[in-house]
């Protein structure tokens, strides 16, 4: 709400302008945002594929099939 009455003296100061609140991001703001999750995919596929990470997998999902059957 605050962003709203922003604008609106922004408008009574200076007619006919055509300011924006802050409702969303800018493109460098999403530039930013994609680069940061590649990032963290990427740190997450590298640990997710060490050898010391699928070795714990596999013998969490070969205990949970010799608990159910």
């Amino acid at each position: 709400m605050r962003g709203v009455q922003w604008v609106r003296r922004v408008r009574a100061v200076v007619p006919g302008s055509r300011v924006r609140g802050q409702a969303g991001m800018s493109t460098a703001e999403y530039a930013v945002g994609t680069i940061a999750a590649c990032a963290f995919a990427a740190l997450l596929f590298k640990i997710v594929t060490s050898p010391e990470v699928q070795e714990m997998l596999s013998g969490l999902i070969d205990r949970a099939l010799k608990l159910a059957g």
